[in-house]
């Protein structure tokens, strides 16, 4: 296969090296996708030199000017939906309908943030002093830093980019290795509407060098991260030395809480498609299930009756519901620790025997175990991958002291009719998301996106919020000479 991609660096793909990495189709790893080759940390700093001298040029163009190259953008996008959707699909595993959704959501994205050029970035203020004007104005930080996962591959590296680049930054994006086709497939897109050479910029290769290399560079103003925990944490050390300001989205632990009241079909339904879509590889997919007595059995016995209905099969497949893992490195996590759950005192309901009659890939069944320790690795630990614990509350407020009783604080869900028990569930969860008789996953793209404790670090993302952490602040006095 002669077609390797490569990095993307002043409007100009870089020649692929000898290194060549080669992508197996998740769903039939005896399907080579393509292959890529990872920049080297030279033509990484090459990428956020080229990021610092496109900035001054880029953050002078009027705000509506960089508005219209977004809204270019998005048509162009969604010209090739189909396509992009198909390569991402074959490269991760995401099942196709989901996939092409994901590209709809990436056209919105960068449709909402062009229209943000329009809208107001400043405000006027009463002075004390009678004949003086005082007022705000926001410029971009400088060349943003961009490091995003390949659960998805196109709308997370969209509502980073898209607010950076309409708020006057420029960007060098360094994606996830497991997404790195859709990345330059991305590019191309973006390539052409008319943004200039150096604006954006595409790095590909491993984060432990080049994404820790990068945000050491003293070229990077600002650093954007969705991963793990750990990842993230070597980041913000990073930009620390250098100033930099940085945004972190590090994970969850989601929990839905189903009260005696709760619609039991509602709920099955909501928890199912949050916890399974995309083989449980979202950082706001339900993994623990907290039941009170009085609905534990019967949901148990639906969750499982429809867990094991759940379509299995390869990703291009438009009628799956669930395709595989990203990797036999994550399929091995996962059912490790699956294991440890059940060395716990955890009982696998459904999901001990992988799928019959698949092709040879990364696949891991509907998993749901019962009974596993409170505060044992189900209960606490980010599986990523199509498993659900079920745990017993007595209480509602003691299903959501449960709930808290984890590091993280990304998103949480409960399922019932009764508004003061919504109420205190909504004053009391720690967590970014608070959802009632709704799935834990999934965001909006108009409203704020983040976590508490460990989920998070730093300014929230996307709708308005997005402004602050992509904009300096300047506070502007005018008076009069005489």
């Amino acid at each position: 296969m002669d077609d390797v991609r490569s990095s993307y660096v002043r409007g100009a793909f870089l020649p692929p090296s000898d290194d060549r990495r080669q992508v197996e189709d998740p769903s039939d790893t005896t399907r080579v996708v393509g292959q890529w080759s990872p920049a080297t940390p030279a033509q990484a700093a090459e990428a956020a030199e080229a990021a610092k001298e496109a900035y001054p040029a880029w953050e002078a163009w009027t705000a509506p000017a960089r508005g219209q190259v977004l809204f270019k953008a998005a048509t162009l996008l969604e010209a090739e939906r189909d396509a992009v959707a198909t390569l991402a699909s074959s490269e991760m595993g995401k099942p196709i309908g989901e996939m092409r959704g994901e590209v709809d959501r990436g056209v919105a994205l960068l449709r909402y943030y062009a229209g943000e050029g329009t809208r107001a970035v400043g405000e006027v203020y009463p002075s004390a002093m009678a004949d003086a004007l005082l007022f705000t104005r926001r410029t971009g930080v400088g060349p943003v830093l961009l490091i995003t996962p390949w659960n998805f591959p196109v709308a997370i590296p969209i509502w980073k980019m898209a607010p950076a680049l309409v708020f006057g930054n420029t960007v060098v994006w360094k994606p996830a290795e497991w997404s790195s086709l859709t990345a330059v497939r991305l590019v191309e897109v973006l390539g052409g509407a008319g943004f200039p050479p150096g604006v954006i910029n595409l790095v590909l290769g491993p984060g432990r060098t080049l994404g820790a290399a990068l945000t050491r560079n003293p070229a990077i103003r600002a650093v954007s991260f969705t991963g793990s925990r750990p990842a993230g944490m070597s980041i913000a050390a990073g930009a620390l030395e250098t100033g930099a300001r940085f945004q972190l989205e590090m994970g969850g632990k989601n929990p839905a809480i189903v009260l005696e009241d709760a619609d039991i079909d509602v709920a099955v339904e909501r928890i199912l498609s949050s916890a399974m879509r995309s083989a449980g590889q979202k950082c706001t997919a339900t993994s623990r299930v907290i039941a009170l007595p009085g609905i534990l059995p019967s949901l148990r016995e639906a969750l499982v009756e429809r867990a094991r209905a759940l379509k299995q099969g390869p990703a291009l497949d438009a009628s799956v519901f669930l395709g595989p893992v990203v990797s036999a490195t994550q399929r091995e996590s996962i059912l490790a620790k699956v294991k440890g759950g059940v060395a716990e005192g955890g009982v696998v309901l459904t999901g001990s025997e992988p799928p019959a009659g698949m092709p040879p890939g990364h696949w891991v069944p509907p998993v749901i175990v019962d009974g596993a320790r409170p505060g044992g690795v189900l209960h606490t630990e980010e599986l990523f991958g199509p498993v659900v614990g079920l745990f017993a509350a007595d209480t509602a407020e003691a299903a959501v002291a449960l709930a808290n009783q984890v590091p993280y604080g990304l998103s949480a869900s409960i399922f019932t009719r009764d508004l003061d028990r919504a109420l205190y569930f909504i004053r009391h969860m720690e967590a970014g998301l608070v959802r009632v008789n709704d799935e834990s996953a999934g965001v909006e793209y108009q409203a704020p996106f983040g976590g508490v404790k460990e989920s998070s670090w730093g300014w929230r993302e996307q709708g308005r919020a997005a402004i602050e952490f992509y904009t300096e602040t300047h506070t502007v006095t005018v008076r009069p000479s005489r």
